[in-house]
């Protein structure tokens, strides 16, 4: 479908939300911290530049804010300069309303939350701003207990460790989860998809498609779609029992099924489990559960200070021995020397 030839037309196509003339373009404040990730950055950005293009109105207007006056520096050392701080945005509030507050962190994360940030993010929640965190500023939101009972969501690597830190029960492994005032998103790309939700929502489904069609993004991804883990990515299109098994596996981390109950589950005798596995993973299921449960335990060492034994726990070991020896087997260190070269920054969710 071609996009219309005139202003008029295109108008007519934005929803009653967001009218240009009447209420001005929508205002999004971008907060970006030290580290911040350039490509979710980007990602958010370019498609309310696009909806400006495609629909030939100022329908989005966007600013980046930081802390502070000073350019701020992304994790790939580049930096990028500030238009407005957090305290003019909090001092400007009643004449200058954004409709929109994206956070994007960096890491380590742990320690980003200054008095000031919490502050202003707790002011920005009372008065009603709408609020989306990107990868790692999910923590940050959390940190600040605005996301107590709210479902949302974090980049994949992230996802057990914010589960034991915040004993959240509403997290999901999902590009993007709206609850309310909250949106949160998996970061990265992702940020690109919940960028694209808010188009349509403000300015009508059809500028949406225009934005992803410019963009050769082949159509809206629903936020409920599952986050690319490391464990799908090299089995997709190869055999839906093999990708379900797999899933069930990534469900039941903390309590392992047994392999006759996972055929059960999938529908399949064990020994097409066992064939599935050997030819498309090259190993065992038993094995590459046991490498999936080892590598939940890596990322809860390295993203919580959870003692050991929790670990353990948390992993599906009931034995620390053999949960030590299984880990050494498979990442060449024991748990004990990886905690022992985890920052002591990490897992500090609550600070």
């Amino acid at each position: 479908m071609n996009a219309p030839a005139n202003i008029s037309a295109m108008k007519s196509l934005a929803t009653a939300e967001i009218s240009p003339a009447a209420d001005g373009p929508f205002d999004v404040i971008v907060l970006v911290l030290p580290g911040f990730s350039h490509l979710a950055l980007h990602a958010y950005i370019e498609p309310f530049r696009l909806a400006n293009m495609v629909s030939r109105v100022n329908l989005f207007e966007w600013r980046i804010a930081g802390t502070d006056v000073k350019p701020v520096e992304g994790a790939n050392g580049l930096k990028i300069s500030v238009d407005v701080t957090v305290e003019e945005l909090a001092s400007n509030f009643e004449a200058h309303r954004p409709g929109q507050l994206a956070l994007v962190a960096g890491e380590p994360v742990e320690g980003q939350l200054t008095p000031q940030l919490n502050g202003f993010l707790r002011l920005m929640a009372r008065r009603g701003v709408d609020i989306s965190a990107f990868g790692t500023a999910t923590w940050l939101l959390a940190q600040t207990g605005l996301l107590a009972g709210t479902r949302c969501t974090i980049h994949w690597s992230r996802l057990a460790a914010f589960s034991e830190v915040f004993n959240q029960p509403s997290i999901r492994d999902s590009l993007f989860v709206k609850d309310g005032q909250y949106s949160t998103c998996a970061g990265e790309l992702a940020a690109f998809d919940l960028a694209v939700d808010l188009i349509a929502n403000k300015a009508g489904a059809f500028i949406a498609q225009e934005v992803c069609r410019h963009a050769t993004v082949d159509g809206q991804r629903s936020g409920s779609n599952r986050q690319t883990g490391p464990s799908g990515v090299a089995f997709a299109g190869v055999s839906e029992c093999l990708i379900a098994a797999i899933r069930i596996m990534e469900e039941n981390i903390e309590s392992p099924l047994t392999m006759s109950g996972l055929s059960k589950r999938i529908g399949v005798s064990r020994r097409q489990l066992e064939r599935l596995f050997g030819t498309y993973v090259g190993s065992t299921p038993a094995k590459h559960y046991l490498r999936l449960r080892v590598d939940h335990a890596k990322r809860l060492i390295e993203g919580t200070r959870l003692p050991l034994v929790d670990v353990a726990l948390a992993s599906g070991f009931v034995s620390s021995s053999h949960f030590s020896k299984c880990f050494k087997n498979i990442h060449g260190i024991s748990p004990q020397q990886l905690r022992l070269a985890t920052p002591a920054w990490i897992g500090r969710g609550l600070g």
